[in-house]
């Protein structure tokens, strides 16, 4: 029955899925945190950046970013990604529209992390000293990290299923592999289910993980 799946490599496709997943994961944290950082500084110039960054990025679509990326970096102003290879050029450049575009997302759902928490707490270290920097990095993130587990598990989701805009320039994750069996193969019903499975097997998991982390330390006011 799933004779067609010889000569494909469906489980490397999925492990390219998900290591495009992991390396946009963590940069999309590290950026997200930084510019919901800059949203709620007290510095002007650094509020406005955030802002227009954020309001653009989530308006346009994930495709124009990660074409942009490969033709507009790529090809246009001849950025290499650090490597001669096709393949690797293609995994970083994907990584960095992934990032660039899931750390618009990370960003709100930090800043509404830190919304939050109480006003007194930061004012309380203001108080004894500490500057804005210690005061978000010590007090407020890490309780705005732990009200906002939730939310990022459904970004992290959304960024699992985004990968496969990565096939658009030719990384050979798991969406291209399914183009490629179904011009090639007559079992596109079949073909579509087993990638469906997959990525519920990829998705499910991470859902009722961060779910249980999340009340298991949820903040209690």
């Amino acid at each position: 029955m799933f004779d067609f799946l010889d000569g494909y490599d469906v489980l490397g496709a999925f492990w390219m899925t998900v290591k495009l997943t992991a390396v946009s994961a963590v940069g999309s944290l590290i950026w997200g945190t930084l510019l919901a950082a800059m949203r709620v500084s007290p510095v002007p110039l650094m509020r406005g950046f955030g802002t227009v960054y954020v309001n653009i990025v989530r308006n346009i679509p994930l495709t124009v970013i990660i074409l942009f990326s490969s033709l507009g970096l790529a090809d246009i102003f001849g950025m290499t990604m650090g490597s001669d290879d096709f393949d690797v050029q293609g995994f970083r450049l994907a990584v960095l529209g992934l990032v660039g575009y899931t750390a618009a997302f990370v960003c709100e759902a930090i800043r509404s992390g830190i919304n939050t928490v109480p006003m007194g707490q930061a004012e309380a270290a203001r108080a004894i000293g500490l500057s804005f920097t210690q005061t978000l990095t010590l007090v407020v993130l890490p309780q705005a990290f732990r009200s906002v587990i939730g939310p990022l598990a459904n970004v992290l989701i959304a960024l699992t299923k985004n990968t496969t805009v990565a096939a658009a320039i030719g990384v050979a994750e798991a969406a291209y592999l399914m183009k490629t069996m179904i011009e090639n193969e007559a079992q596109t019903l079949l073909i579509g289910a087993v990638f469906a499975f997959g990525f519920v097997v990829l998705t499910l998991p991470t859902g009722l993980i961060l779910g249980w982390l999340s009340k298991r330390l949820a903040v209690k006011r």
